[in-house]
């Protein structure tokens, strides 16, 4: 199910953070959201999800637009990942990836939902952890459990944000090969915020590059040239082939270019 996005607007109060934004996420592709941090990446998947209420322009999943869905029919059709967030009632691993099957079937499960959750659980490497609050797992082991989240419930669209972030090299090349390979079985459109290039150049299908809430530029993994990093990023990069794959190497600020907040600050 193809996702559209057209000529979206956001401001926060007289502060716009996007403007004019058009991208579109096909079925069994996984889009990657790149940029420096405050180029608005976070509030981009948010407006999508309509946590935010865009100001201008549409989004479509599968020729509906978003803000004729119910919020049931949305969360049934959009998943979504977030950098982080606090639960106001502690649950286990196992309840909270069950959450994600509450739009398909309701509150009460059924033993097709458990089945799922277990299997889950297992893709994840969680099952350690099944009935272990959420509230005592590393931040690794959490941003994996909101993963499972979203992907049990088998949405058309699957929106993430950083999921990398929390995570030691293996496990991101092992959640990064979960979403890539749930993506393409399922024909699931992806879109994923990330800070990582070469993460982005390996996994992606194609990436956005976004500067000042505006797309600068969008393509396949080879729009990640040194030109483009320079204006985006304000940084000179080296861009090379090794095994078949686009390896960026970050050197030093351009030269006149002002170095970005600080990795990990709010998008």
């Amino acid at each position: 199910m193809t996702l559209e996005i057209d000529d979206l607007a956001f401001a926060y109060g007289d502060e716009p953070v996007l403007e004019g934004v058009d991208l579109t996420a096909e079925s069994g592709d996984l889009l990657g959201l790149l940029g420096p941090n405050g180029s608005g990446k976070s509030t981009l998947l948010q407006s999508l999800n309509r946590i935010h209420e865009p100001d201008g322009g549409t989004v479509s999943v599968g020729g509906d637009r978003v803000e004729e869905l119910s919020r049931t029919e949305l969360a049934r059709r959009i998943g979504y990942v977030p950098q982080d967030e606090q639960s106001a009632f502690p649950a286990t691993v196992f309840e909270t990836i069950l959450q994600g099957r509450r739009p398909q079937g309701g509150w009460s499960p059924s033993p097709e939902d458990r089945a799922a959750v277990e299997t889950m659980i297992d893709r994840l490497d969680l099952t350690a952890f099944t009935t272990r609050n959420v509230a005592d797992l590393s931040g690794g082991q959490r941003q994996k459990v909101r993963l499972g989240r979203a992907l049990v419930g088998d949405p058309s669209v699957l929106l993430l944000d950083e999921p990398t972030s929390a995570l030691d090299l293996k496990h991101q090349l092992d959640v990064m090969d979960l979403i890539v390979d749930h993506v393409r079985e399922s024909e699931v459109a992806g879109v994923v915020a990330m800070h990582d290039l070469n993460l982005a150049a390996r996994y992606c299908d194609r990436v956005a590059l976004l500067a000042d809430g505006e797309i600068y530029d969008v393509g396949g993994p080879d729009v990640l040239t040194p030109e483009t990093i320079r204006a985006v990023y304000g940084v000179e990069a080296t861009v090379k082939q090794h095994r078949g794959r686009r390896l960026i190497v970050t050197e030093r600020a351009a030269d006149g270019a002002t170095p970005g907040p600080i990795a990990g600050a709010d998008d």
